[in-house]
C-alpha cells in the first residue's frame, strides 16, 4: 500500500522531523558554547563594576553595563572587554577620559548609503567579509577581531562547519590569521605544509576543504592590529590576482580605521556612561533593562 506521506527515508537518513530536531539541538549546543565563552569576561567586568561603584550586588553591575551597551548599540561582550582592559578612572567626577572629544568617523566606501557614525559594528564586520568573498570568489571565509585579553575572537564567517567555528572561536597562535595579526601584513598559507600552522589547526582547516588561506590584518592608523579577515581557497598554493590583493588591502584599510574610531569613540562613550551612572548610583539598585543589547 502506498505511503500517503511520501517515501520513507532510506536506512541511515533522518526524516524531516528528525532532521529539524537535530538542527535545533545543534543550535542549542552552539548557543551554550557561545555563552560559556563569553561568560568569563562579562562576569569579570561585573565584579569590577560592582566593586568600583560599590553597587549592592552583581546583578546591579550587570544591569548597568547592559543599559550602557544598549544605549550605544554595543554587544555586551564588547563593553565588558573594555571594562576589563582599559585602565580604571582616576577620580570620581564622572569623567573617565577627561579632555577627550569625539573624532569624525572615517568613510566606509564599501557601505554606500550608510552613515559611518550611525552604522553598527556588526554590520560593518559582516560587509567586510562579504566584500572580500565577493571580489575574490572565495567559497569560505571568516573574520576575527582583537579582544583583550583573549586574543582573536571569531565575529563573522561563511561556508565553515560548526566544528571549525567552535575550534577557532578564540585564537592566539598556530594559524595564518594569528601570524598576520602579529606581523601586521597579509599572510598566504599553504595549509598542508605551512610550519606556522599547528597540527590540530591544520587538521581542522583541511577538514572543511581549505587548502590555501589568505589572512589580511585590519590596522589602526597607528599600525595596531584591530582584526583579521581570512579567505579559504580550495586549491593548494592558490594565489590572489593583483587586482584582488589590491581590493583586499583597500577593504582592510577602511575597516581598520573605522574599527579604531569605533573603539576610541563609541566604546569609550559607553565606558563614560558606565562611570557616570555608576558614580551617581553608588549603593542604589538601577532599573532592570529587558532587551538584549545589539551590536
Amino acid at each position: 500500500m502506498p505511503n500517503p506521506t511520501g517515501p520513507a527515508p532510506m536506512d541511515g537518513e533522518p526524516s524531516d522531523a528528525r532532521q529539524e530536531e537535530l538542527d535545533r539541538l545543534q543550535r542549542e549546543v552552539r548557543d551554550l558554547r557561545a555563552k560559556v565563552r563569553t561568560h568569563p569576561p562579562i562576569s569579570l567586568a561585573q565584579g569590577i563594576v560592582q566593586e568600583r561603584y560599590r553597587l549592592p550586588d552583581a546583578q546591579s553591575a550587570f544591569d548597568l553595563m547592559k543599559r550602557c551597551s544598549q544605549r550605544h548599540n554595543l554587544k555586551l561582550r564588547v563593553l565588558a572587554s573594555a571594562v576589563v582592559s582599559v585602565p580604571r578612572p582616576d577620580d570620581d567626577r564622572g569623567l573617565w577620559f577627561p579632555g577627550r572629544s569625539d573624532r569624525r568617523p572615517p568613510a566606509l566606501r564599501f557601505l554606500p548609503g550608510h552613515r559611518p557614525d550611525k552604522v553598527n559594528r556588526s554590520t560593518v564586520l559582516k560587509q567586510v567579509l562579504h566584500q572580500a568573498l565577493d571580489c575574490t570568489g572565495a567559497p569560505m571565509g571568516d573574520l576575527q577581531t582583537v579582544e583583550p585579553p583573549v586574543g582573536l575572537r571569531m565575529e563573522q564567517h561563511r561556508g565553515l562547519s560548526e566544528e571549525f567555528l567552535d575550534f577557532f572561536a578564540v585564537v592566539d597562535e598556530g594559524t595564518s590569521c594569528s601570524l598576520a595579526a602579529r606581523r601586521r601584513v597579509r599572510v598566504a598559507s599553504d595549509v598542508a605544509s605551512d610550519p606556522a600552522v599547528s597540527e590540530p589547526a591544520r587538521e581542522m582547516i583541511l577538514s572543511v576543504g581549505s587548502r590555501t588561506t589568505h589572512s589580511t590584518p585590519m590596522l589602526s592608523p597607528a599600525g595596531r592590529t584591530v582584526g583579521v579577515f581570512s579567505l579559504h581557497l580550495p586549491r593548494e598554493n592558490q594565489d590572489l590576482t593583483r587586482a584582488q590583493a589590491t581590493a583586499m588591502d583597500a577593504i582592510a584599510v577602511q575597516a581598520g580605521r573605522w574599527l579604531d574610531w569605533h573603539q576610541r569613540t563609541i566604546v569609550l562613550n559607553a565606558l563614560e556612561d558606565v562611570h557616570r551612572y555608576g558614580t551617581a548610583l553608588r549603593g542604589t539598585p538601577i532599573r532592570r533593562p529587558t532587551d538584549d543589547s545589539a551590536g
